[in-house]
């Protein structure tokens, strides 16, 4: 039986994309893709273990194979990208205190103290 599961607006727009490429229908591509990913990941090149390590700080990428850098650099990003609750309310704090530094809605360069300035003038 068929089931429906809500994916990324990205992963569907990479998807509808190959599947033009490759003659297949948008649900044949997402099946081949979970295809693939699965024979990976029962594969001796591919560990859980080892990826989980190098984003802990507990070992290099140069001990990951090409299959699971490429796991790596995609569960990187998404931690890089997406600051947590506490370095949230951590630099919330810090631009109240007016300290540190960063960049303004132009991209300049700007001290915090520098805005908080602008704020009271």
């Amino acid at each position: 039986m068929a089931r429906s599961i809500k994916l990324a607006d990205e992963i569907m727009d990479e998807a509808e994309i190959a599947s033009a490429l490759h003659c297949r229908s948008l649900a044949g591509q997402i099946t081949h893709w979970v295809r693939i990913g699965k024979a990976i990941e029962k594969s001796n090149a591919f560990s859980h273990e080892r990826i989980s390590a190098v984003l802990a700080g507990k070992a290099p990428t140069t001990t990951l194979s090409e299959e699971e850098y490429a796991v790596w650099a995609d569960s990187f990003e998404k931690l890089v990208t997406s600051p947590t609750p506490q370095s949230k309310a951590f630099f919330a704090e810090r631009r109240r205190l007016g300290v540190g530094s960063g960049l303004d809605e132009n991209g300049n360069f700007v001290q915090a103290a520098d805005l908080l300035n602008k704020r009271g003038s």
